[in-house]
């Protein structure tokens, strides 16, 4: 007995295709193709090494289909590396650059040929890319993310022809050195910049106008220690004797002395060294 019935299967489609690539024939045909011939050897060297299959190739296109998500973004990664490696070689004059989308999606197997709305969003995915770049659904980054190193640039949900739309992704490795032609090596973080306001308090604390208390700690600060503790104790003696009452005032006495052991501190240190060492041992 026949089984007719429909096979489906969820898997992983790459669609791939050559930009401008009317008017790279229009300009040298036979040059275009011998170019097409090789960059598609090279992609069908790449699938098979990330255990994909060539589905199919019509014109300047490659459907490929891969059980792992993982796989097939690696891949068309270094797809796109190695055609632009090919492009800077100068004996390929024709420069030809390809952009790729790739999808997670349910797709009807027809004997080695697969169809359904799996393969037109991949394709549609590919039309959003730029030459040279690549492009996911929601569905392969939601697997992907954490998984590459990569980056992934989000386009929102795209309007597409004849399917549901799509929320898609752009992948990306940082800055592109080559002008966008290929995929470059990540940068590091950005440098961290500080606040506005952050940098208006730092500038406004620096050259805030002195107060009487900044003066005053200013002014201990530049005398010897002896004598500033001295003051600073005197200056406590008189503050007890006004809060505990001036009708009777002691703080003179005490106050007195320190001042005047000051004052001798202060003469002493002041005397040149050669008499305190004849001092010392007259």
């Amino acid at each position: 007995m026949t089984d007719d019935k429909l096979k489906r299967r969820l898997t992983t489609v790459l669609c791939a295709d050559v930009h401008g690539y009317s008017r790279l024939m229009g300009v040298d045909e036979a040059g275009t193709l011998a170019t097409l011939r090789r960059c598609r050897t090279a992609i069908a060297g790449l699938v098979e090494r990330h255990d994909g299959r060539i589905v199919n190739t019509w014109g300047d296109a490659v459907i490929a289909e891969f059980a792992s998500v993982v796989e097939a973004v690696q891949c068309a990664v270094e797809i796109q590396q190695e055609i632009s490696g090919r492009n800077a070689d100068p004996p390929h004059a024709a420069e030809m650059r390809f952009r790729i989308g790739i999808n997670l999606g349910d797709v009807m197997v027809d004997g080695s040929d697969i169809f359904g709305d799996g393969v037109n969003i991949a394709a549609r995915l590919q039309d959003l890319a730029e030459p040279g770049g690549v492009v996911v659904s929601a569905s392969v980054y939601d697997q992907v993310h954490n998984k590459l190193s990569l980056g992934f640039d989000c386009l929102g949900l795209q309007q597409m022809k004849n399917v549901a739309p799509v929320t898609s992704y752009r992948v990306t490795m940082g800055e592109q050195a080559d002008g966008g032609h290929g995929f470059g090596v990540s940068e590091g973080p950005a440098p961290r910049v500080a606040a506005p306001e952050a940098g208006a308090r730092q500038i406004d604390d620096r050259y805030a106008p002195p107060t009487w208390t900044n003066s005053l700690s200013d002014q201990l600060a530049n005398l010897p220690r002896s004598i500033a503790v001295m003051l600073t104790v005197s200056g406590f003696l008189i503050l007890i004797n006004v809060f505990t009452g001036l009708h009777k005032i002691w703080f003179h006495w005490p106050v007195a002395a320190l001042l005047f052991v000051a004052v001798l501190r202060t003469v002493l240190g002041h005397k040149p060294a050669s008499d305190r060492r004849r001092g010392r041992w007259d």
